[in-house]
């Protein structure tokens, strides 16, 4: 038997890269469009697109606009939609998010009776329907857990009554899952999904989505419910109690920073994971590209195949379209 010292010199791990077939052929990772979800922001009314600001080339649009859209992002293969809506009015305990007529059922209606095949998932939480911006309701300058899961509830029963496929809480209440799965159970709608965002955390990377949805808190922030950066263990933890509580997918919010809680949250669930490239990215990414700093493209396919060789099965961005169109012309 030789010594490794004898064998190491024929030992090349080139050679497995040497042409682009044969890294094609070994690839430990495989990416496609319909592990994409596109997120879209849905204002009420009909024939309206208005830009938002710090996300170059994403806009907030009406149903009737947004139902377009969807059917273009059909024919590039993706598959799944997230909806966010942007009420024309606001109050203090946020009742857009579960009017039955509201914002996101009329867009959940309409695009599921154009697209029925299209997967629909709606946000659950209430900051862009209240007028201080925060994910519950607000009781002595403080966010009060408990009174904030029946209305998730019943929001959550709206969109799921409207056709949505999937309800997707983000205000990162205590128990939000729970509470969802019973009252969908109770309504018997036992099939509809519920992917929660179970690692949510209380980024710097949320500020265009803020100024998308006009959600910024008019006081304070929101480090008393979501996550605290420092804390792994503690998110895994969050996962853990969601898919007690009945989640069937779960959630790791921002990607670029938290790809360690991806691949530990695959190896010990057994269950399918997104993971949420927010805002801030979107806007780095487009940012740097624009001023010429970076290969927009290049960057782009580095990225979602990191999140996606992390462990995520699902990945939601707002460059859903244009990596759709990258993966097309390879």
């Amino acid at each position: 038997m030789k010594e490794e010292s004898d064998i190491f010199p024929y030992i090349r791990e080139r050679r497995l890269r040497s042409s682009k077939n044969i890294r094609e052929l070994v690839a430990e990772t495989s990416f496609k469009a319909s592990n994409l979800m596109l997120p879209i922001f849905i204002i009420s009314g009909e024939g309206k697109s208005q830009e938002i600001q710090s996300m170059p080339e994403i806009r907030r649009e009406t149903s009737d606009i947004a139902v377009d859209n969807v059917g273009k992002a059909l024919d590039l293969g993706i598959k799944s939609f997230l909806l966010f809506g942007i009420p024309d009015a606001k109050d203090e305990l946020g009742t857009g998010a579960y009017d039955k007529n509201g914002v996101i059922p009329l867009a959940i209606r309409i695009i599921k009776k154009e697209y029925p095949e299209a997967v629909i998932a709606a946000d659950v939480c209430l900051c862009e329907y209240t007028i201080h911006g925060h994910c519950g309701i607000v009781k002595g300058g403080i966010i009060d857990n408990d009174t904030t899961l029946p209305l998730l509830s019943e929001a959550a029963l709206a969109y799921a009554r409207a056709g949505a496929d999937i309800v997707a809480p983000s205000s990162m209440m205590d128990g939000q899952v729970k509470a969802i799965r019973i009252a969908l159970n109770e309504a018997g709608i036992n099939d509809t999904l519920i992917m929660s965002y179970s690692s949510k955390f209380a980024s710097a990377l949320y500020g265009p989505f803020r100024e998308a949805a006009g959600s910024r808190p008019t006081f304070g922030d929101r480090k008393t419910y979501q996550m605290d950066y420092r804390n792994g263990r503690q998110a895994i933890r969050e996962i853990e109690l969601d898919l007690r509580e009945g989640a069937d997918v779960v959630m790791v919010k921002p990607a670029m920073f938290y790809m360690d809680l991806i691949s530990k949250a695959k190896d010990r669930f057994n269950i399918p994971i997104a993971a949420y490239s927010v805002s801030g990215e979107y806007s780095m990414i487009k940012g740097a590209a624009f001023n010429g700093w970076i290969n927009e493209n290049d960057v782009l396919m580095e990225l979602v195949y990191s999140i996606k060789r992390a462990g995520a099965d699902i990945i939601i961005t707002y460059y859903s379209e244009k990596i759709a169109e990258i993966l097309r012309s390879k």
